[in-house]
């Protein structure tokens, strides 16, 4: 890990720590201390359970992928993957720190590097068009839900889909009208051109370009394998189902019985959805906010909400962190992860 990212991960520790100063001035000790103790932890036991599961799927999504090229790659050392994507993604902002340590992660494991770019492109592409996909089965299924009780949140999870679904359309684009999709890029860097000129916009046409053709020529393999791609869409639906479904157990866990699996899913889906627009690394601030608008409409006390969200976010966010620090030091070579 370089020195810019050890300074990414404190600065998410302590925006962590400011988040739960924040939500711990909301209620008193006491009433936290008598939640804290009436837990059950066989149902946090499973929140967890099903966070190692929702990594443990994409591990095998990575071993699917590499079984043409590295078909003795075991599946230890494919979990090390998602962990030190999701360590990388947990510390930068937008997410953006993910992709690029899991190909080095996988080229330092012995994956050729082209092969470690070709693997990780698949993974997003699929995993992009199916969070776009359950998003629409979610909006559909919970909308009228949100619409009536959820006003606040309504624009932000619109736009996050907005944004997710020009991604999928861009991609897909690039993937099978690469020609045209090459002259909609040039017609705006022209257009951009017009307003300002100079060599750093030159370079980010150049940089733009070069990542279109690695894209598209990578993506040619996923066109002529549809099997592979079916295969993997499963998988990444199931990785999807187990990542959706936490909060119910965390939920079960404080007390509260009687809710609709269903509505937990489409809300955990817009939560998910919500964060990926906040630059802040790991969507700390939103993450809590939206959980507390969306599953504060449950019957719950603040002392539950509060101890919900931290048992949320310690599951799905500084697990991950944790584990994924400790992956990245198992087979560590002179190599730092930039």
């Amino acid at each position: 890990m370089t020195k810019k990212n050890k300074w990414y991960l404190l600065l998410a520790v302590i925006l962590g720590l400011i988040v739960i100063g924040n939500e711990m001035k909301k209620v008193s000790l006491q009433d936290m201390a008598t939640e804290f103790s009436i837990i059950n932890w066989w149902w946090i036991a499973a929140s967890v359970a099903c966070i190692l599961i929702y990594w443990g799927i994409e591990a095998k999504i990575v071993q699917v992928l590499l079984k043409r090229s590295n078909p003795n790659f075991s599946f230890a050392s494919s979990y090390r993957i998602p962990l030190i994507e999701h360590l990388f993604n947990a510390i930068t902002p937008f997410s953006t720190g993910g992709q690029p340590a899991q190909i080095i992660a996988l080229s330092k494991s012995g994956v050729d590097t082209g092969v470690a770019t070709s693997v990780s492109l698949m993974k997003f592409v699929v995993y992009q068009v199916w969070i776009v996909i359950n998003f629409l089965v979610c909006l559909v299924g919970g909308y009228g839900y949100l619409s009536n009780n959820l006003s606040k949140l309504k624009v932000l999870i619109l736009l996050s889909f907005i944004i997710h679904f020009v991604i999928v359309i861009a991609l897909l684009m690039i993937m099978y009208w690469y020609n045209f999709t090459r002259k909609l890029v040039d017609m705006v860097f022209k257009g951009i051109r017009l307003f300002k000129k100079g060599e750093k916009i030159d370079q980010l046409y150049q940089r733009t370009i070069e990542k279109m053709d690695t894209f598209y020529e990578e993506s040619k393999y996923m066109r002529d394998q549809p099997i592979l791609m079916v295969k993997v869409s499963a998988l990444t639906v199931l990785q999807l189902t187990a990542y959706y479904i936490i909060p119910y157990f965390v939920l079960h866990g404080l007390g509260i019985h009687g809710i609709s699996i269903f509505h937990i899913v489409v809300l955990h889906a817009f939560i998910t959805m919500i964060i990926s627009l906040f630059p802040i690394p790991g969507g700390t601030g939103g993450a809590e906010y939206s959980f507390s608008l969306l599953f504060g409409t449950f019957t719950l006390s603040q002392s539950k909400l509060v101890l919900a969200i931290f048992l949320w976010r310690g599951v799905t966010y500084y697990l991950g962190i944790i584990l994924g620090l400790i992956a990245l030091t198992v087979h560590q070579k002179k190599k730092s992860i930039e």
